[in-house]
């Protein structure tokens, strides 16, 4: 009788653990949240930063972060459908890096009835986003018009005088279109000596800009200046500069960077790179998006900030973080 009234209070005991076990996954699984982030090109360099701050969000906040997005900039419908899925899929939240202004609109309201969005990067055509999280583009803008013009200056006795460019890498994103708002407006405003003599617009491909570089320089000989106004953007008209052996010549400005934007900034093909803190987008995205779907307060708007990166000052610490960030 002993060893039965044992064996049932271990049987108690059992059953009560396996309750327990039972209930316990079921309790984490609560717990864990799924919030994808969906960028605008999951191929690209600056994109890829991104994604590494929202991965490293996602490990330090025990949150499942799938990372989401299409094969360019250019696929404005295959976002829409990504955002799509991943609402239908059950996620708790979205980041989402709107490729296009008035066609992510409509898609960011409908997924915003379901679940709370997040925006980075590019603004939409939008009231829904609970929280948004950009570098402020006008600003941007105007940073890569006053690098411009020191750069000009530089290279023609202080004179900061003559015909300028600007090429945008997509008709239509938001952030590129009020980058070129403020590089406009500054122009206007500070230096009346600069003529902006064409402004273009690519198709999302570095070879487009390259072309485009290629033939601003046959059709404008006196040429002072360009600003491309992304790293596609860059990468071609930096191509065109380097071909042409023009760089001492054409003052270029870039906005982002990888690789290849840093080596022209060393070899003084680009004169400056206005760099944003995508790392730090992704990051606090997805740091956001958590707060949003625990019901805690958060801010409408966060300026992640933009600095101008030089020859002069890019072996500063503070450049070298953004320069060379971590995407591992």
């Amino acid at each position: 009788m002993k060893a039965v009234g044992i064996t049932r209070r271990t049987l108690v005991a059992l059953a009560g653990a396996v309750a327990l076990s039972a209930i316990a996954p079921v309790a984490a699984q609560a717990e864990t949240y799924t919030i994808p982030i969906i960028v605008k090109d999951t191929t690209s360099f600056y994109w890829q930063i991104v994604l590494a701050g929202a991965r490293k969000a996602g490990a330090d906040l025990g949150v499942n972060v799938p990372e989401l997005g299409a094969q360019s900039e250019a696929d404005i419908n295959g976002q829409i459908s990504i955002i799509e899925n991943a609402v239908s899929s059950g996620a708790n939240a979205l980041v989402v890096a709107p490729t296009e202004f008035k066609a992510l609109g409509k898609p960011i309201d409908e997924a915003a009835k379901t679940v709370p969005v997040i925006g980075i990067d590019s603004a939409a055509d939008s009231k829904a986003f609970t929280s948004f999280l950009t570098t402020d583009n006008v600003q941007g803008g105007r940073i890569a018009a006053d690098g411009l013009a020191a750069a000009i200056g530089a290279a023609n006795g202080g004179k900061v005088e003559g015909d300028v460019a600007l090429i945008t890498n997509l008709p239509g994103a938001g952030s590129l279109e009020q980058r070129a708002k403020g590089f406009k407006e500054e122009l206007a405003a500070k230096y009346p000596g600069l003529k902006l003599v064409a402004d273009k617009v690519g198709d999302g491909q570095a070879t487009t800009a390259l072309n485009i570089m290629t033939d601003l320089l046959t059709a404008n000989p006196n040429l002072k200046g360009v600003f491309a106004s992304n790293l596609i953007a860059a990468q071609g008209a930096g191509q065109a500069i380097a071909e042409n052996k023009l760089g001492d010549k054409v003052g270029l400005i870039g906005f982002d960077n990888d690789d290849k934007l840093v080596g022209f900034l060393k070899d003084g093909v680009i004169d400056a790179l206005v760099v944003q803190d995508p790392y730090r987008m992704g990051y606090d995205g997805i740091k956001t998006a958590l707060a949003a779907v625990k019901k805690e307060k958060v801010e409408a708007f966060v300026d992640t900030g933009a600095n101008l990166v030089t020859t002069a000052n890019m072996n500063e610490p503070r450049a070298q973080e953004l320069l060379y960030p971590k995407v591992k």
